[in-house]
């Protein structure tokens, strides 16, 4: 057996210099060493200029850690053992829409794990974005017990559904404008200007990197940035004539049975849209099922069927995490419902954003001041559970119950609830 040490070095940077461009450079041998994080194949070298556009376009800071005392054998000290990667897209929270600092690629290749490589990485990079002036991080998991520790909280949720469209299915509201399949040629341009409305409007979404409305379309497949043919996407024009919603779909095969469509991406950006393209789905010959892992879970589907039993829920699942790095800006921007006011302390183990402030409310717009720590809280929190509380997914009382939040006060949950709840779920159909 090889013994050596470990001589670890971090390089962070961003994609577009001309040795980026070559299948021997940095960027090459990053988005490998992403790969074999995700268990996923080697990179098709002709591929390679079409990641480094994406890339460029997200304008993504890539962080490798590198370690150069590996056996001959391994894989060279330009290959990273750990990936990283942030990037930043609007966050709306109703009265605005803040730069979200996301994370992504997260990895630590096998033989280097539990050497404290992610917390060094995360902990560096939470801290720096604070500096930067960034309100908060969020990112979406692939495993639920890792990011708690940073003071990460689960914040929106979406369910897996599948609706059989044989004949009992039927959609009750009044029909309104048109649904079409569109030209792949005009595809992408339209999935763009669709999420550009649907973001405007949904109160917890994030903005799109430059691969999601190639996939939507067809011109990027699931595993490759090539043509996918068996992707197919509708639009639905409303009244006016204005593009208001579409659907990506795909059909599971004819081994499938019940013969299944599956849902690659739907984006409405009005209610009337989103219905008008479950009737278009449950029209499509031959099909008898259609599986989605994006609904919302107060979804108006099931209330708008003739059945309702054609709308099974199949599983429910996290999508964006939330962690508040400053307080009163994060705070300040959102949306509330009503009026009151209350002092937080919160409490984070980072040392990046704890403190007591007071957030003061007048008719849905907020003031937040920090207060003198000798001044009662009203409820004390961590930032994770801030982070859950923020876009209103999930309610103070909840997180009471669980342990993440204590109220001081005989009111502090009841105001909570008031002033951080929504009519509607925070919805976000955005991975990455």
């Amino acid at each position: 057996m090889s013994h050596y040490t470990t001589e670890l070095s971090t390089e962070t940077f961003t994609p577009g210099a001309d040795e980026d461009a070559s299948t021997e450079g940095r960027f090459a041998k990053w988005l490998d060493a992403e790969g074999i994080g995700f268990h996923e194949g080697t990179f098709d070298p002709e591929d390679l200029p079409r990641y480094l556009a994406a890339y460029r376009a997200d304008e993504r800071v890539l962080w490798g850690v590198h370690d150069s005392a590996q056996p001959a054998e391994a894989l060279g000290a330009d290959h990273p053992v750990a990936t990283y990667g942030t990037m930043v897209h609007p966050l709306n929270v109703g009265a605005a829409q803040i730069d979200a600092h996301q994370i992504t690629a997260v990895t630590v290749r096998t033989s280097h794990r539990r050497r404290g490589i992610l917390r060094a990485t995360m902990v560096r990079d939470l801290r720096e974005a604070a500096q930067c002036g960034r309100p908060l991080a969020i990112l979406t998991a692939s495993e639920a017990t890792i990011y708690g520790r940073f003071g990460f909280g689960c914040a929106t949720f979406t369910q897996s559904i599948e609706v059989d469209v044989r004949e009992r299915f039927e959609v009750t509201a009044p029909q309104a404008g048109t649904t079409t399949l569109v030209a792949r040629d005009h595809a992408v341009a339209l999935a763009e200007t669709i999420f550009e409305r649907f973001q405007a409007s949904t109160f917890g979404s994030v903005g799109r990197q430059y691969a999601y409305p190639r996939r939507a379309s067809g011109e990027w497949g699931r595993e490759r940035p090539v043509v996918d043919r068996a992707v197919r996407l509708a639009v639905h024009y409303d009244a006016a004539g204005e593009p208001a919603g579409y659907v990506s779909y795909r059909f599971a095969g004819w081994e499938t049975t019940p013969y299944t469509m599956k849902i690659v991406d739907l984006v409405a950006a009005t209610p009337s849209a989103y219905l008008e393209l479950w009737r278009y789905l449950g029209s499509l010959d031959l099909v008898e099922r259609i599986t989605w892992d994006g609904a919302r879970r107060d979804d108006a589907l099931p209330w708008a069927l003739r059945d309702r039993r054609c709308y099974e829920v199949k599983g429910t699942d996290d999508v964006l995490w939330v962690r508040l790095l400053d307080v009163p800006a994060a705070l300040g921007k959102r949306s509330y419902r009503g009026s009151g006011r209350i002092v937080l302390e919160v409490l984070d183990d980072l040392g990046i954003s704890g403190g007591r402030y007071a957030l003061t409310v007048v008719d849905g717009a907020a003031q937040i001041d920090r207060v003198d720590a000798t001044a009662a809280p009203d409820a004390t929190l961590t930032v994770n559970a801030l982070g859950s509380l923020y876009l209103g997914g999930v309610q103070a009382s909840t997180l009471a119950a669980a342990g993440g939040l204590t109220a001081h006060a005989d009111d502090a949950v009841g105001v909570l609830d008031a002033l951080f709840g929504r009519a509607q779920e925070p919805y976000c159909i955005t991975h990455f």
